[in-house]
């Protein structure tokens, strides 16, 4: 019989041969034949479990390895000179590997933000790379978006991106009568220069950086958020009539109420409930979930189509809304307003007296809403304080769908799914842009209650499209991968908490850690930590699970409007029903890979905007109060200082290494802390704190704080003396401190220039 390997025996292989990783390419380096390949195959799947492994298709792989052929966007030069590049493909726990391109006489002139397949090599036992170019994946000028200062030839062009501080330099003549201190986007000009700085011409003026409306404009050039519809796109959009009965089951009698927030663009779902006739379903409920029909009029291979699945998704601003549909359609026709007929996809689920779905069933109908209500009129309702439209409808449609919640609830409780405390931000805003106030949202029952009632829904459609054996794109979350589950248990320990080890961790396992820490002074620290152990959802057609919800089976289905996800599951049920020519063909089927991909990453580029434009608006409205005192607590720590969450508005500011005081700090990664290296002072997340605001940059936004008091204790600052302190020599703590003080002094006066 053929002796199986060790696991280190089998790391070590797939360390040495990246390139041989299949399990039959396993077996055959170890002479593991016959039945003894299912006990290699159950090691391996062990070492998935631990971590220790990725599967790949048929592949394995170290997760904390890239593979020996990937695809990586280049950056700008390192210290050296040298082109470095980022891994696309990077999974692995830890810093993210550097790649260092190695040029031959005969590659292309590259350039940052390029993207290239190329061939590594690790250099000695890691975590950086050698890169060789195999090819260059399309190759488009690099644009930026910055402020323009004029000069006596020209001019330069500063980005407002808080990670860039590379200037460009824009030649007399390239300007495009662009005035000093205006916002800009400019395009690289001609290959990147091995001296001075690159060259770029301006192509886009758009006005005062300063201007409050301004600030969601900047995010939406900066990620290449499209924000103009073709013509042809808006020429459908203008051409599309009111759907009719035609086809389609009568649903206007029932009284369905779409509930949204006060200021919502659009209502894509509307809900109506009561109770269950069946006598066999003694304290039952029927509830009922309708979905604009956006298949209805976005068909698949049209420019509306093209363009929808383009943008992937709506992205929403405090003061605007890119839409993923142009207005005619995502304002009007698709939008489920009250009294008016309009086509839906409907789900009809019953559910027990406890919130178990006893079964479902889809219609393709019309319906017409019978009021439009928002969160606060419908809580205020419940609470004993209708107002008049909300009165007239407590009986028949408030109070049963209040019913079907509370069943749902105790389902919810029974099955467990994360429930994280993170308050959002509202940023109130004046008719001119100008920040009003920033708030907590409250988290009241209506808006749980619709949520509630939406999983169900979206879940309803994940499995009959499973029964029905039709492709569908999935919304997956996997479990967090071990080294983080890891990384979490250690901040609860040291926070004074316990994580379940030795099991498979689900969700009720950390909701105990979360029930734990609620009320204590840890209890933002272990729901941050709990969010970053998190893995990305993401959108695939293969069934991974949704871990955070504790689902087996969930896809969106609930927001066509705004997710082109959503759009992809109704013309699946469509082809599943029979319902028209509007569903899912062999074409769009064998593209869902690269849909969920390209959604996944469209999502993240909204998530990322919307959040640059959060920190914006908080900087301006900041800005009149530098100088200020604000509590808060240390939100992280990095080699160049701590960032702190501030109280009062949830905005994140940097505390510079160099003004914690005379002495060498050092930054521990795994404890994710810095130490004193003569007061022996830990700085570590969750430690309160009172800083000054000392400056602060609305065009990047940027905040800068002076670290006052930590856990009470009144903090003594001196100047920065790297000669005073350490061993000095090279990589020393004197070298770090002077760098570190060059490098905060740069930032400052990057700050100065943008204001």
């Amino acid at each position: 019989m053929s002796q199986i390997p060790s696991k280190d025996e089998i790391l070590q292989w797939i360390s040495d041969n990246p390139g041989l990783s299949a399990k039959r390419d396993i077996a055959k380096a170890f002479g593991i034949k016959g039945a003894a390949r299912i006990d290699l195959k159950r090691v391996l799947r062990e070492l998935e479990e631990e971590g220790h492994l990725e599967k790949r298709k048929k592949t394995y792989r170290d997760p904390d390895r890239l593979p020996p052929v990937s695809v990586l966007e280049v950056r700008g030069p390192d210290s050296n000179g040298d082109l470095t590049a980022r891994p696309l493909e990077w999974q692995g726990e830890g810093e993210e590997p550097v790649v260092h391109l190695i040029a031959r006489a005969s590659d292309p002139a590259l350039g940052a933000g390029d993207r290239i397949l190329a061939r590594l090599t690790l250099i000695g036992h890691g975590p950086d790379y050698e890169g060789r170019l195999i090819r260059r994946i399309g190759a488009n000028p690099k644009r930026i978006l910055g402020v323009f200062r004029a000069g006596s030839e020209g001019g330069r062009v500063v980005p407002i991106d808080k990670g860039s501080d590379l200037e460009w330099m824009v030649p007399a003549g390239a300007t495009h009568g662009a005035k000093d201190g205006e916002l800009v986007e400019a395009e690289q000009v001609g290959p990147k220069a091995r001296m001075g700085l690159p060259k770029a011409r301006v192509v886009t003026r758009l006005g005062d950086p300063s201007a409050p409306k301004a600030v969601s404009l900047i995010a939406i050039h900066q990620h290449g958020i499209p924000d103009d519809f073709p013509d042809a796109a808006v020429e459908e959009a203008d051409r599309a009539k009111p759907a009719g009965l035609s086809g389609r089951e009568d649903l206007r009698d029932m009284p369905f109420v779409t509930i949204d927030p006060s200021d919502a663009r659009d209502h894509d779902d509307a809900c109506y409930a009561h109770a269950d006739d069946d006598p066999k379903n003694e304290g039952g409920h029927v509830l009922w979930v309708a979905i604009a029909d956006v298949a209805h009029y976005v068909r698949p291979g049209s420019a509306l189509d093209r363009e929808a699945r383009k943008r992937g998704n709506s992205t929403y601003f405090p003061d605007r809304v890119v839409p993923m549909l142009p207005d005619r359609l995502s304002g009007d026709l698709c939008s489920l307003h009250e009294g008016v007929p309009r086509p839906v996809i409907a789900v009809r689920m019953r559910l027990d007296a406890h919130g178990e779905k006893l079964g479902h069933t889809f219609h393709r109908g019309l319906m017409r809403s019978v009021a439009s209500l928002h969160y606060e009129e419908v809580q205020a309702a419940m609470d004993g304080a209708p107002s008049d439209r909300a009165g007239a409808l407590m009986e028949e449609v408030i109070r049963p769908l209040y019913a079907a919640y509370a069943a749902l609830k105790e389902a919810r409780e029974r099955r467990q799914p994360l429930d994280l405390d993170l308050p959002e931000r509202k940023i109130e805003l004046s008719d001119e842009g100008e920040v009003l106030s920033v708030k907590f949202r409250d988290r009241l029952d209506a808006h749980k209650l619709i949520e509630e009632f939406m999983v169900l829904a979206n879940v309803a459609a994940a499995e009959t499209l499973i029964a029905k054996k039709s492709p569908l794109l999935f919304r997956v979350h996997e479990e967090p991968p071990v080294e983080k589950l890891e990384s979490l248990r250690d901040t609860a320990q040291s926070a004074g908490f316990n994580l379940a080890k030795g099991q498979v961790i689900r969700t009720a396992h950390l909701n105990q850690l979360l029930n734990a820490a609620a009320g204590t002074d840890h209890a933002e620290l272990i729901n941050m930590s709990t969010l970053r152990s998190m893995t990305q959802a993401y959108y695939a057609p293969q069934n991974f699970g949704h871990f955070g919800l504790a689902l087996a089976n969930y896809a969106h289905f609930t927001s066509p409007i705004r997710r082109y996800s959503d759009l992809v599951v109704h013309r699946s049920l469509i082809a599943a029903h029979g319902w028209g020519p509007e569903g899912l063909d062999g074409e769009q089927i064998s593209e869902l890979e690269s849909v969920g991909a390209h959604i996944s990453e469209t999502e993240r580029r909204s998530m990322t905007a919307e959040r640059d434009t959060t920190d914006r608006y908080l900087a301006a409205y900041l800005s009149e109060r530098v100088g200020s005192e604000f509590t808060g607590r240390i939100s992280g720590v990095a080699r160049f200082g701590a960032f702190v969450r501030l109280d009062e508005t949830g905005a994140d500011g940097l505390i510079p290494i160099r003004s914690l005081g005379d002495e060498y700090f050092h930054f521990d990664r795994e404890a994710a802390t810095l130490m004193g290296s003569n007061s022996g002072r830990v700085i570590q997340p969750g430690q309160r704190v009172t800083v000054k605001l000392a400056e602060a940059a609305p065009v990047t936004g940027g905040l800068m704080l002076e670290l006052l008091s930590l856990d009470g204790e009144t903090m003594s600052h001196g100047p920065v003396d790297g000669f005073r302190r350490g061993r000095g020599g090279k990589g020393g703590p004197k070298r770090k401190l002077v760098h570190a003080k060059r490098k905060d002094d740069k930032i400052k006066r990057k700050l100065k220039r943008r204001r």
